[in-house]
C-alpha cells in the first residue's frame, strides 16, 4: 500500500539561557538554549528533533526536562534515554553524547503520540536549571494520515546527530545514483530501523567505510570497520614499499543479533582473511582474527548465530565459521560457473523463508542468483540482469552489491554503476519476488530506472556529504581517508590540520600522509586554505587530483622563495603500479605572505575527456586560473576513482610543516 506523505513543515521553539547563577559543579548548567522542532506529524503521532546548546559550565552528563501541556507521550527516542511520569518528561544523555562543552551542543530525536492537540513545551530545564527567555511557539502543523508502518523499535546502535533544520517535504521518488561518490562493492544491511552500507577502499586508510541511512535515500558517513590497514605487510605504511590496489577489495559486513555485534570480513592479497568486530557500526572496531585462507569477494550470513561465508571466483564455495569467527569449521564448493556465463564473483548470501540465496555478479555487466534449501547446496541458478542499461549517462551496467529488506517487508537491490573517472556509484532499484521464490529486478522501460518511487520509510534528511571542515575537532571525521596508513606522529588536528613533512621524496605517490576525500559528482569544487609559512626549503604542499594519473596545485619552496605551481604528468604503470612519471611544472607564479587558497574544480561525469581546472587566490575571494585543464583518466584498472588529496612532503629534509585551516567541497 502506498504510504501517504509525512508532513514536513516544522514547529520550532528556541529557548535562550539568560541566567546569572553560578554553577556549583560540572553537572549543573548556568544557562542553556533548546531548539525543539516537530518534523513530522500524522493523526495520533509525530516526530521531533531537539538540540541543546550549553551556555554554562562544561557538562559531563546531562538531563533535559519539560512538561507536556496536552498529554503527549514519547514512544521512541534515540541518542538518549527517556523517562516519563504523566506530563513530565526527562531525557538523559547516551554514553556517546554526554559531554557538552561550554557553547557545545547535544542532539536527540524521538517519536511521540498525541490526541487532541500537540503544542510545543513552553519551558525546559537542563540539569535542574531553567532555560529561559524563549519565544512563543507557532501553531503545530496540521495532521496527515500516518505512514503505514511508523517506526516501532529504536535503532540497535545510536544513530548520528539528526539534522538541526526541519526536513523539507518528502519527495515521492528518488533519483539514481543514490550517492554520487565512489563507494564500490557495497554490502548493505538493516539493523532495526537503521541501514548501513560498507564499501571497498583498497589502499586507503582507515578502510571499509560505513555509511548510514534511515530511509535508503539520504546517506551519511558513519565510520570505518578497519581503523588501520593492519594487514601484516609494511607496504600498507607506504614506508619503503607500497600497496596500491591491494588491501580492501569486496568484503563482507553484517550484524549478528545473538551477540549484538557487527562483523567485517575481507580477504587481502588473495591469501589471507581478516575479521574485525564492534558493538557499534560507526566506531569501536578492532581486529578479531586472521584466517590463513582467502575468502575472495565474500558475503556473510548469520543463520541464527551460525556464521556462513559464500566466496570465490567462478568456483563458488560456502564455508561455515566457528561461532567466534576465528576459524573455519567446514567449506565446500557449491557451484561451478558454466563457460556460457563466464565469470561469477562478488558473493552475497541471504536466507529468505526456507531458501538460501547466493547473489553473484558477472563483471561488469550481469547479475545472477543461486538458490538452495541447504547452505551447502545443491544450488539452482537464475539470471537477474544482463547488459541492462544503467541510470547514469555514459556509465556502465549496474551490478554487484547486495539486497536489503526494509522493516515494512519491501526489498531493494543496491548495486554500483561504473562511472569513471569518478569511480563506482551506489545505484538502487526495487526487488520483487516471483510466485516460486526468485528475486525479480524492477525495471523502467526496459532499463534500470533513473528514478523509482521512494521507499515506504519515514523521510530522514541528513547533513550533506559535502561541506566545509575547519579541523577544529580532536579527530578527523569519517569522510577522510589517508593514502595508505599515516604516520600519526606527523599530523595533528584541533587547530586546523597540521601536516609535518613525513617523507623525503620527489614522488607524490611515495609521500606519506596525503589526506584524501571523495569527489562529489557529477562535478564539484574543492578549496583549501593553506598556511605555508612554516615550509622548509625543498618542500612541496598542495591540493591534488589523485589517481594513477595525477596533477596538483600547490606551493614549492626553494632557496627561500615560494611559488604557486600547477604540476601535471604524475603517472603510474598498470603493471605493479610503479611510478612512471613524477610530474613537472606546467605553470607557476611567485607568491608571498604565508597564506594561500588553492582550488580545483573537477568534472567526473562518466566518459573520456573530462577535465579538472586549478586556480589560486591570495585573498580568498579573487581566484586566478593556473595551468592547462587536466584531462582525467577514465580507465577502470585502478578501480578507485579520482579523489581530492592534500599533501605535504619534503624533497630535501624533514622539518617543515603546513596548516590547512579549511577544506571546503561544494
Amino acid at each position: 500500500m502506498k504510504r501517504q506523505s509525512w508532513l514536513a513543515t516544522a514547529l520550532a521553539i528556541s529557548v535562550a539561557g539568560g541566567l546569572t547563577a553560578v554553577a556549583t559543579s560540572a553537572e549543573a548548567a548556568a544557562g542553556c538554549q533548546v531548539d525543539y522542532a516537530v518534523t513530522n506529524q500524522w493523526q495520533g503521532g509525530f516526530g521531533a528533533d531537539v538540540t541543546i546548546t550549553n551556555l554554562g559550565d562544561p557538562l559531563t552528563a546531562w538531563q533535559l526536562s519539560w512538561t507536556y501541556a496536552a498529554g503527549q507521550t514519547v514512544t521512541q527516542l534515540w541518542n538518549g534515554t527517556v523517562t516519563q511520569s504523566g506530563a513530565q518528561v526527562t531525557v538523559a544523555n547516551a554514553a556517546f553524547n554526554g559531554t557538552i562543552a561550554t557553547g557545545g551542543k547535544a542532539n536527540f530525536g524521538f517519536n511521540g503520540s498525541w490526541t487532541g492537540s500537540n503544542p510545543a513545551p513552553s519551558s525546559f530545564s537542563l540539569n535542574g536549571v531553567a532555560c529561559t527567555g524563549g519565544t512563543t511557539p507557532s501553531s503545530p502543523p496540521p495532521s496527515t494520515t500516518p505512514p503505514t508502518t511508523p517506526p516501532t523499535s529504536p535503532p540497535t546502535s545510536p544513530p548520528t546527530t539528526p539534522p538541526t533544520t526541519p526536513p523539507v517535504n518528502a519527495p515521492s521518488t528518488f533519483t539514481n545514483p543514490v550517492v554520487w561518490q565512489d563507494f564500490a562493492d557495497g554490502d548493505i544491511i538493516r539493523v532495526g530501523d537503521v541501514y548501513y552500507y560498507s564499501a571497498s577502499t583498497m589502499h586507503y586508510s582507515p578502510g571499509a567505510p560505513v555509511l548510514r541511512s534511515y530511509d535508503l535515500v539520504n546517506w551519511e558517513y558513519a565510520g570505518h570497520s578497519v581503523p588501520r590497514l593492519d594487514f601484516d605487510n609494511a607496504a600498507y605504511d607506504l614506508n619503503g614499499s607500497r600497496a596500491y590496489v591491494k588491501g580492501i577489495w569486496a568484503s563482507a559486513f553484517n550484524y549478528r543479533q545473538s551477540d549484538s555485534t557487527y562483523y567485517w570480513l575481507g580477504c587481502t592479497e588473495f591469501n589471507r582473511t581478516y575479521v574485525y568486530s564492534s558493538k557499534s557500526a560507526g566506531s569501536g572496531w578492532s581486529k578479531k582474527a586472521r584466517i590463513n585462507k582467502c575468502y575472495y569477494d565474500a558475503g556473510m550470513l548469520f543463520d541464527g548465530a551460525t556464521p556462513y561465508v559464500a566466496y570465490g571466483n567462478s568456483t563458488i564455495s560456502v564455508a561455515q565459521l566457528s561461532s567466534d569467527l576465528t576459524s573455519e569449521v567446514r567449506s565446500q564448493t557449491v557451484y561451478t560457473t558454466p563457460s556460457s556465463i563466464g565469470t561469477l564473483e562478488g558473493s552475497r548470501m541471504y536466507k529468505r523463508g526456507n531458501y538460501y540465496y547466493i547473489w553473484l555478479t558477472r563483471p561488469a555487466n550481469g547479475q545472477y542468483v543461486l538458490r538452495s534449501t541447504s547452505p551447502f547446496g545443491p544450488y539452482e541458478q537464475r539470471q537477474v540482469l544482463l547488459n541492462l542499461p544503467g541510470p547514469i549517462s555514459g556509465g556502465g551496467v549496474p551490478h554487484q552489491g547486495g539486497l536489503v529488506q526494509t522493516q515494512n517487508g519491501d526489498w531493494y537491490y543496491m548495486a554500483f554503476t561504473d562511472a569513471y573517472p569518478g569511480g563506482r556509484m551506489p545505484t538502487m532499484a526495487p526487488i520483487s519476488w516471483s510466485g516460486d521464490g526468485w528475486p525479480v529486478l524492477q525495471t523502467v522501460n526496459g532499463r534500470w530506472g533513473n528514478s523509482y518511487p521512494r521507499p515506504n520509510l519515514p523521510w530522514h534528511p541528513l547533513a550533506s556529504m559535502t561541506g566545509t571542515d575547519n579541523f577544529t575537532a580532536s579527530t578527523l571525521g569519517p569522510q577522510w581517508e589517508w593514502n595508505h596508513n599515516p604516520d600519526t606522529t606527523k599530523f595533528s588536528v584541533g587547530n586546523g590540520l597540521r601536516l609535518n613533512t613525513a617523507t623525503v621524496t620527489n614522488d607524490l605517490y611515495n609521500a606519506r600522509n596525503t589526506l584524501t576525500r571523495r569527489i562529489q559528482g557529477p562535478s564539484s569544487t574543492a578549496t583549501v586554505q593553506l598556511d605555508y609559512s612554516a615550509m622548509a626549503n625543498g618542500d612541496r604542499s598542495g591540493l591534488a587530483m589523485l589517481r594513477d594519473q595525477s596533477a596538483w596545485i600547490g606551493i614549492r619552496k626553494d632557496n627561500g622563495t615560494t611559488r604557486v605551481s600547477m604540476t601535471n604528468g604524475l603517472t603510474m604503470s598498470t603493471n605493479g603500479w610503479t611510478t612512471t612519471g613524477t610530474g613537472s611544472e606546467a605553470a607557476g607564479a611567485s607568491v608571498s605572505g604565508g597564506k594561500i587558497w588553492l582550488r580545483v574544480t573537477a568534472n567526473i561525469q562518466p566518459g573520456s575527456g573530462r577535465t579538472a581546472t586549478f586556480s589560486y587566490s591570495t585573498n580568498g575571494s579573487t581566484f586566478t586560473n593556473l595551468g592547462p585543464a587536466f584531462t582525467l583518466n577514465s580507465d577502470w584498472q585502478f578501480f578507485m576513482g579520482y579523489r581530492f588529496g592534500v599533501f605535504n612532503y619534503a624533497t630535501s629534509a624533514l622539518g617543515g610543516s603546513v596548516t590547512v585551516n579549511q577544506f571546503a567541497v561544494s
